[in-house]
């Protein structure tokens, strides 16, 4: 096949890549610039898409002995990814920006751009396993847990399935690591990027009070008591217990929690761990990465990148809205995030978080 290696300047893609091209495909690397003002450097393992990543990447591509190409998506990434994340958190959800670029860039701008260029396929490092099903290609699960990427390709459609390579989904990391330096890939033991790559220093919260500004408000408990202040509802997610500035200590003593956000009225509801639980809820825009369930079905749901999988129901109400009945409660669950559908290993669909029901009766729902 004719395949496109995006190669991101990490060890991880070049080493898809140089399975790409022991395979026999005949493949040729992109590296895509998604910075408007890359950094030379990164700091530590914060952030990527700086020149150093670029470098890398042609460095690797030499050493496969492949063509090599830059592709400047910055604005199509500002706008779908960066432009998303700030008005997610304005408006008081929780965004994955990962999620949002294997959405709108990685397998939407990128794949459309390959097979527009006669490619048959996009490859990534991204761990994850594509299997060839009964009713066509299904993803699933990595066979490394720790590096298991599925959850933010929960989004891809069937046919962005069938344009995709992961070569890296049934391999460990450090076995990753030992190949790259056996091809004498330079990057073998180059760090992982971590954080949100846009945010090379790691302050989310920066970040927002930069591009929204202050919106000082108060922090509240469930009755409506004001317990402290804050500089800006987006400085907070539900579930958080740190970073808060209360005044007045709970009646029990035990630490709070934000159960709900508010920026119309700039509120912060903070309570006990307790009144995090949830035992429900409903998605906006689901994505299948197979058929489209005709009727609810017994499956795991995850709410986070990292997180584990819950036992629940799932089914599609009559007005496109994904439903969620966890069997078991679950704590700190906030609308913006993605809820992944498995059966098994593999990756049945998902949908944007819109509203969470309390299994504690009297909680306020969390409604984005």
């Amino acid at each position: 096949m004719r395949v496109l290696a995006a190669l991101s300047g990490g060890v991880d893609s070049a080493v898809a890549a140089s399975r790409a091209v022991a395979a026999g495909h005949d493949v040729t690397a992109v590296h895509l610039a998604l910075s408007r003002h890359p950094q030379s450097y990164r700091t530590g393992a914060r952030g990527c898409c700086t020149l150093e990543d670029a470098r890398d990447a042609r460095r690797a591509a030499d050493v496969l002995g492949i063509p090599f190409y830059v592709w400047d998506l910055a604005a199509e990434f500002a706008e779908d990814v960066v432009d998303d994340f700030v008005a997610e958190y304005a408006a008081g959800r929780t965004p994955n920006p990962c999620l949002r670029c294997n959405e709108k860039v990685k397998f939407s701008a990128v794949l459309d751009r390959a097979r527009a260029l006669g490619f048959d396929a996009v490859c990534t490092g991204h761990y994850a396993r594509i299997v060839d099903g009964p009713d066509g290609r299904e993803l699933h699960r990595a066979v490394d847990p720790g590096k298991d990427q599925s959850y933010v390709l929960g989004v891809l459609t069937v046919e962005q399935l069938a344009g995709a390579m992961f070569p890296l989904g049934d391999t460990l990391k450090t076995d990753v690591r030992h190949e790259a330096a056996a091809r004498g890939l330079a990057v073998a033991e180059k760090p992982d990027s971590h954080d949100i790559c846009f945010i090379s220093d790691g302050d989310t919260a920066g970040f927002l009070r930069r591009a929204l500004g202050d919106a000082p408000g108060d922090i509240v408990d469930a009755e409506g008591t004001v317990v402290g202040s804050h500089e800006g509802t987006y400085g907070f997610t539900v579930g958080q217990r740190k970073g808060m500035r209360i005044d007045r200590p709970a009646a029990d003593g035990k630490p709070r929690y934000v159960l709900d956000i508010s920026p119309v009225d700039r509120r912060v509801t903070v309570g006990s761990r307790e009144d995090l639980a949830v035992a429900g809820l409903e998605g906006v825009r689901p994505r299948w990465c197979g058929p489209v369930p005709e009727a609810a079905v017994d499956c795991l749901v995850q709410v986070r990148a990292h997180g584990d999988a819950t036992a629940a129901t799932a089914w599609l109400d009559g007005d496109g809205l994904l439903v969620v009945d966890l069997v078991e409660p679950i704590l700190g669950v906030a609308p913006g995030q993605a809820a992944v559908l498995y059966d098994g290993t593999r990756v049945l669909g998902s949908a944007t978080i819109d509203r969470t029901v309390p299994a504690v009766v009297g909680t306020p729902s969390t409604v984005s």
